[in-house]
């Protein structure tokens, strides 16, 4: 024999020994890894032994609290549970209080938000507008373009909100049932060649207006517990004030134009009669000489119940006069800065 020959047939035993040992081994590895595949697949995560509607209203409290609106994407989004696992997309989307409210954009495709309204079903809605910027590179669509895409959804609509630069004729509230509004909020360009009215609202209760808007449109104003209006002037806002009668809350944001006007209203309370009031809040400045005086004056004149009382940029060496001056009122807070809004009505 040659050999070569019998050295690489020694060779080739030796081989055949060690694949059969691998093989040996690999057939080991395989059940280790079937027995531990089958364990992982017979595992239940306690999440998902969660009835549907335990985890469903785990998923509600991951959006913000209606009506606030979700964003259409990230983190407090319902979108990103729908890319979890085809369980949670299953009950996210069989969810329809998790797609109540959306912020539409002019710049978002239409069709994202007939599919983000359509799934909260039959569902009253919150549908707030967002407002354009000037520095986008790109036009923005009109607003008549977004008209389509709010009609279906008005007459569930409770909370609706539109900042825009826009007619207030173009807006499609003046056509549509609004049988659910319960809050309206508007800021337009321009007022309407004539009045809008918008008197079968029901439940409508709280608004924000800009001084167009309170220029264009009537509303049911006794009917309101809450009222808004900016940049308006006393003359402005006095007719509809002596109608909203039922005020619990007012939030004026004055105007005064001191060069055009003669004469400065040093006390803006002389203009009110309010007897629901419940909670005001006032500059310093707009009371007068005698501040006090002037608070004294209008509760005992509109015989309200005030709770709370807020006065801002004051001077802080008289707050200890303002909660000796009303011991009847729960609340009374003197702030040296212009503060926001304690309680807001809404935070959209």
């Amino acid at each position: 024999m040659v050999p070569e020959l019998a050295e690489e047939r020694a060779r080739l035993v030796e081989l055949e020994m060690q694949i059969s040992e691998a093989e040996r081994t690999l057939a080991a590895l395989r059940l280790q890894e079937s027995v531990a595949r089958a364990r992982l697949n017979a595992y239940k995560y306690p999440v998902l032994t969660l009835p549907d509607e335990i985890i469903a209203e785990m998923f509600l409290h991951f959006v913000p609290e209606y009506p606030k609106c979700s964003p259409a994407a990230g983190p407090r989004s319902p979108m990103r549970l729908t890319h979890i696992c085809r369980l949670w997309r299953e009950i996210a989307l069989a969810t329809p209080r998790l797609w109540r409210a959306m912020s539409l954009s002019l710049r978002s495709p239409f069709s994202l938000h007939n599919l983000w309204l359509n799934r909260a079903g039959s569902l009253p809605l919150a549908i707030y507008t967002t407002e354009l910027k000037s520095d986008y590179s790109e036009p923005a669509p009109d607003i008549p373009e977004l008209v389509p895409a709010l009609l279906p959804y008005l007459p569930r609509c409770e909370y609706l909100r539109c900042r825009h630069q826009m007619r207030l004729s173009d807006f499609p509230i003046v056509e549509s049932e609004l049988p659910f509004l319960r809050h309206l909020d508007l800021h337009i360009t321009d007022p309407p060649p004539r009045d809008i009215k918008l008197l079968d609202v029901p439940m409508l209760r709280s608004a924000v207006l800009d001084i167009c808007a309170t220029h264009g449109i009537v509303l049911p104003w006794t009917q309101l517990t809450t009222l808004s209006m900016h940049d308006i002037t006393l003359d402005n806002c006095e007719d509809i004030l002596r109608q909203a009668s039922n005020l619990l809350e007012c939030n004026l944001d004055l105007f005064v134009d001191e060069v055009a006007s003669d004469v400065y209203m040093t006390n803006v309370l002389d203009s009110f009669t309010l007897p629901a009031l419940s909670r005001l809040q006032i500059v310093e400045g707009d009371l007068g000489d005698y501040p006090i005086s002037a608070i004294t004056t209008f509760i005992s004149r509109s015989g309200c119940k005030l709770q709370q009382l807020w006065i801002t940029d004051a001077n802080l060496d008289t707050a200890r006069s303002y909660v000796a001056a009303f011991p009847s009122i729960e609340e009374v807070n003197v702030w040296e800065d212009n503060v926001p809004n304690p309680r807001p009505f809404h935070s959209l």
